[in-house]
């Protein structure tokens, strides 16, 4: 991609048809140039406002695999090593034992033996333990999950949003460059009327039929049909400039326009009770805010489960040298194990979680009101495009006819001025008229198509144009 170039444009004959030939060369389709179509995409796909949008959707991505991750019993284990200080064990008093093994007679001989416990030195222990939350699959675990695969949901239609608003912004910024080529070709054509209105204005002085003041007012609308020109040149480069932050492209790289703004605009069909039905129903923002609000709502429940007991399964494995479920303790390795359940509930967690809870769902409502915003302000939205549209197509029709008008008011006017029939600030003031519809009818060339784009972005149908993945 590139960036905009326009072509030259010579100075044209004041005649209809050096209008429309003027015109025509700067708005001719060049082969393998652009269209509004393409400069969409491409301001869509480079958008640095949809690129945030998704580094928020992986987070919330990531925020949906944590969540998933919560309904897997808990695993965990311990593996330690513990050296104790030598010291010698106090005795535990004395035991009388048989000196040799066999049963005990009035005559066998027995002995006194002190009693104590051996000192293990290097403790040893592995211990792994499952945890099973029952209630909280129930309560906590499957709302959180729920909560947070509809915030990644919404995370995903605020990308759509905004990759089709840049691709909306982008088709504007096409049409305005084409506006802002055609202005400089009018900008010429009012020069070209000044400079023949000079001309004409210096014979009749030289005949004696025009005053120096004459002279000086002409000369002083040629100086401003000049700057105009200047300023149309201008705006030109700033019109190519918001082409090229759209696409971001390169500056050096040219492009053409293959679109040409001469041919009929397409069909607008439909009535605006439908047409604000349609936009409320399809727009991403609107179904974003819907995603959001139940994913609060999911949220909710899950923090206000914290007021119930919880039911917890346990199993534990624990293998250790001493183990510390032996009595009395031996420098030998040994397994146990046990399975339970256990639970837990304190009276202090029920006000807690639910006014968190509660806080949460205010959330949750805040978000209902500000849907019914973003209707409104979209029903408005679908409105006055509604409204543009059918404005500019109602001005291609006005503005011909003004452009006609205007055309042969100049041509009297000059012909009358040239035999002394009428003043020079009556042709000037015919000229001006005939400016202004050539720019009336340029700009509605253009709004009949930069409308129709904000009336297909206000009603959603862009969105069919951009692929929200599974």
């Amino acid at each position: 991609m590139g960036v905009w170039v326009c072509s030259p444009t010579p100075a044209y004959a004041q005649t209809s048809d050096g209008e429309d030939s003027a015109l025509a060369a700067v708005f001719k389709p060049v082969a393998g140039g652009l269209s509004a179509d393409a400069v969409g995409r491409r301001a869509s796909a480079t958008s640095y406002q949809a690129k945030a949008s998704e580094e928020a959707l992986r987070g919330a991505a990531a925020r949906v695999d944590a969540a998933w991750v919560a309904f897997l019993p808990r695993l965990s284990a311990v593996f330690a090593y513990e050296r104790v200080s030598n010291f010698t064990p106090p005795t535990l008093g004395v035991v009388v034992v048989a000196e040799q093994p066999g049963p005990i007679t009035p005559t066998t001989p027995l002995s006194a033996v002190p009693l104590s416990f051996p000192l293990v030195l290097d403790n040893w222990l592995f211990q792994a333990t499952l945890a099973i939350p029952i209630s909280d699959y129930f309560l906590r675990i499957n709302e959180g999950y729920s909560a947070a695969t509809r915030a990644r949901n919404a995370a995903r239609y605020d990308v759509a949003a905004a990759r089709t608003k840049s691709a909306a912004d982008g088709k504007v910024a096409f049409f305005n460059c084409l506006r802002a080529r055609g202005a400089v070709v009018v900008a010429k054509l009012a020069l070209a009327d000044q400079a023949t209105h000079r001309n004409d204005t210096r014979s009749l002085f030289i005949a004696g039929k025009a005053s120096r003041v004459d002279v000086l007012r002409v000369e002083t609308a040629v100086a401003a049909a000049e700057l105009a020109v200047v300023q149309a040149q201008n705006f030109v480069e700033l019109a190519e400039k918001q082409v090229r932050i759209a696409m971001h492209v390169e500056d050096e790289t040219p492009i053409n326009s293959a679109e040409s703004i001469d041919d009929a605009p397409p069909t607008v069909q439909g009535n605006l009770a439908a047409f604000i039905a349609e936009a409320q129903s399809s727009r991403f923002e609107v179904r974003s805010i819907d995603a959001n609000a139940n994913a609060l709502r999911a949220e909710a429940r899950a923090v206000r489960a914290g007021a119930y007991p919880q039911l917890l399964a346990f199993g534990d494995f624990i293998y250790g040298n001493p183990n510390p479920r032996r009595f009395p303790p031996d420098n030998l390795w040994f397994p146990t194990w046990d399975i339970g359940a256990r639970v837990t509930w304190s009276p202090n967690d029920v006000p807690s979680s639910l006014a968190n809870g509660a806080s949460v769902s205010s959330r949750a409502a805040a978000l209902d009101a500000q849907r019914q915003f973003v209707r409104d302000g979209i029903a408005l939205e679908v409105t006055q495009a509604f409204e543009a549209v059918r404005e500019a197509d109602f001005a291609l029709g006005s503005t011909d006819k003004q452009l006609a008008s205007a055309r042969e008011a100049v041509r009297v006017a000059r012909d009358l001025f040239k035999a002394g029939l009428m003043t020079s600030t009556t042709l000037t003031d015919a000229e001006t008229e005939l400016t202004r519809a050539r720019l009336a009818m340029l700009n509605a060339r253009v709004d009949s198509r930069t409308a129709r784009v904000r009336l297909d972005h206000a009603l959603g149908r862009d969105s069919k144009l951009i692929t929200i993945d599974p």
